[in-house]
């Protein structure tokens, strides 16, 4: 009997390679589409080149973002960095699909950090998670990052775009921020000169900034309120569009009044913790701060949450901003001097308080808010 042909070796290693060996993997099979970065990457170049600024081109791609710190004259620098969020608010950019105003949020909320202490901002870098890349929403969330830059005049010199497949729901992304800024050592603030007497200015802030909006989400589902309806705080805008009015920045008033040598002793920006947590973090053990509440009228966005929300005076001073994003603290003999200059930089500056002698409570207030 004829015997059949057996097969050669490499034959039967390919047969049983075949037969067990599962598809090729690769990583877009696993959710991550580098060509989407790349492309990101091509729209936000010229982006990041808009913000260019003294010490920094610009360019992106490096493993890392270079700056010149020595182009830009300091006599003896001082490097302050800050990182910050968005917070909850992301939710209501992704929910709404209105991207490109948290960039600027993301941008304030650091370089706002870095004025107080009297450092001009120098550059930023961002970071962009998200389960898929969505190269539209990304373009136009880093086109807020680099018009919040041109606003404060630092550079956008690097970021980094991840996408992680199971981290985060379908749509969802999240944001964080970066900077570096530099003060004159002889400058930094706050001064140790602070005093009783002293004047508390405000800075009028264009919205609820980017703090509170968990309780601030809350309120909108009590309420019913879809994202594009009417704002009960101002009809001619969308509940969305009040809500994501981009984060004031301060910075090229607040720089323009210290290079003046304004007697600026202090500088307080207005976050989360409210009056109650972030002015004591400027003052010495035995000062404390009184704010009169009647020197300025509550924005219609707050008196709405504190209606909504039947919130008691003290918690939406410890939550939200209620229009004033910035807080000075400012000689009273220099008073004048420092409001011509800020008002001509564009800002509303309003007399909202003195540093006293600290009696009990850090922070006092007399008035009423609304």
């Amino acid at each position: 009997m004829a015997s059949a042909a057996i097969p050669a070796k490499d034959q039967l290693m390919s047969d049983i390679s075949d037969k067990h060996s599962p598809k090729s993997a690769t990583y877009a099979d696993a959710g991550v589409d580098i060509e989407a970065g790349n492309t990101l990457v091509d729209r936000i170049a010229p982006l990041a080149k808009s913000t260019a600024r003294i010490g920094a081109d610009s360019d992106l791609g490096g493993f890392g973002g270079l700056f010149d710190l020595a182009a830009c004259k300091f006599d003896d620098p001082v490097l302050v960095a800050a990182n910050d969020g968005v917070g909850t608010k992301l939710k209501i950019a992704i929910e709404s699909g209105i991207h490109d105003t948290v960039g600027i949020d993301l941008v304030a909320m650091c370089v706002n950090d870095l004025i107080v202490q009297g450092a001009e901002p120098l550059f930023f870098l961002d970071y962009f998670a998200s389960g898929k890349l969505d190269v539209d929403a990304a373009t136009d969330v880093i086109a807020g990052i680099a018009e919040g830059c041109r606003q404060a005049g630092c550079a956008l010199i690097g970021g980094e775009t991840a996408e992680m497949p199971g981290m985060y729901a379908a749509g969802d992304y999240d944001l964080a921020g970066f900077s570096v800024g530099a003060a004159e050592r002889r400058k930094i603030l706050p001064r140790n000169d602070i005093g009783a007497g002293d004047i508390i200015l405000g800075l009028t802030s264009n919205g609820l900034h980017s703090n509170g909006f968990s309780l601030v989400r809350k309120l909108v589902a009590q309420e019913g309120l879809a994202w594009d309806a009417p704002s009960p705080a101002q009809g001619s805008k969308t509940v969305a569009e009040e809500l994501l009015t981009p984060t004031r920045i301060y910075v090229k008033a607040v720089l323009a009044a210290l290079n003046a040598n304004a007697p600026i002793k202090g500088l307080v920006h207005m976050t989360g913790g409210g009056f109650q947590e972030n002015l004591p973090r400027v003052l010495p053990d035995d000062l404390g701060a009184h704010i009169d509440l009647d020197a300025w009228n509550l924005p219609h966005i707050f008196q709405w949450l504190q209606s909504a929300g039947n919130i008691q005076t003290s918690e939406m001073l410890r939550t939200f901003n209620c229009g004033i994003g910035m807080a000075l603290i400012v000689s009273s003999d220099g008073l004048a001097d420092v409001m011509a200059i800020l008002a001509a930089e564009g800002e509303t500056v309003i007399p909202i308080g003195t540093i006293t002698t600290r009696d009990g409570d850090a922070v006092s207030f007399s008035g009423k808010l609304g």
